[in-house]
């Protein structure tokens, strides 16, 4: 694990989701949701924050941002990221948050939220 890694980790999730929050609405991400999973036995993670772009390009730029600002304000960088040839779904995993950011159609066919349904979700207005 790198030392940009780890200060990902050091910093709060709240501050962590927030600053990924504020990443994607920088680039007009829409319908955004963070489901809570910490109180769920099975999860994977912490917390799960969605969204969707309206085009490849933009599913593509939502990561991209998310990274930049991560890394620029927190120091952190991502443990892995999945998805930006296609630009579907890209994943973008911060150990403690995982990012999933889709292109609408997709995000229909796989329906995390129903799969999580029992996380608490908080919803986040589109600007």
């Amino acid at each position: 694990m790198s030392q940009a890694q780890l200060s990902t980790i050091q910093h709060s999730s709240r501050e962590l989701n927030d600053l990924i929050i504020d990443a994607i609405q920088d680039i007009k991400g829409q319908n955004i949701i963070k489901l809570d999973l910490r109180e769920l036995g099975e999860a994977p993670t912490d917390f799960f924050i969605i969204c969707e772009g309206e085009s490849t390009t933009q599913v593509n730029s939502i990561a991209s941002n998310i990274q930049k600002r991560i890394k620029d304000e927190l120091g952190g960088l991502p443990s892995h990221v999945e998805g930006k040839q296609g630009g579907f779904w890209v994943l973008v995993d911060y150990f403690t948050t995982m990012v999933h950011i889709f292109h609408p159609e997709k995000r229909a066919f796989y329906e995390l939220e129903d799969l999580w349904s029992d996380a608490k979700i908080t919803e986040y207005t589109n600007l």
